[in-house]
C-alpha cells in the first residue's frame, strides 16, 4: 500500500492512498483512493487500462482518508484477486 497525504495546520488538504500489486517485477497499481480532480473518489484500475471513478461522500478529506486506509486494509485480498481474474480473461 502506498500512501501520501498532506496537511496544513492539522487538516488533511490532500491525499493519496493506493494498492500495488507486483506481477513479475512491475507494480500495478489495482485501486486508489485520492483527491485529484478537487475532491475525494476512488478509483478502480482495471487490468484493460480503464478506470472507474466514484466519488467519496465521506465529511471532509479526514475522514475520507480514514476510510480509504481501512477500505485498503480490510479488502486488499479482494482487491488483488479481482484485478488478477479479470487480467486472466484478457
Amino acid at each position: 500500500m502506498r500512501h501520501t497525504h498532506l496537511t496544513i495546520h492539522g487538516r488533511v488538504v490532500d491525499f493519496v492512498v493506493q494498492l500495488e500489486i507486483q506481477i513479475g517485477d512491475q507494480w500495478v497499481p489495482v485501486i486508489r483512493y485520492d483527491t485529484a480532480h478537487g475532491f475525494a473518489h476512488r478509483d478502480i484500475l482495471h487490468a484493460d487500462g480503464s478506470v472507474t471513478k466514484t466519488p467519496l461522500f465521506v465529511g471532509d478529506y479526514g475522514e475520507a482518508l480514514t476510510y480509504a486506509e481501512g477500505g485498503l486494509k480490510s479488502n486488499w485480498d479482494l482487491y488483488r484477486e479481482r484485478f488478477l481474474r479479470k487480467m486472466g480473461a484478457r
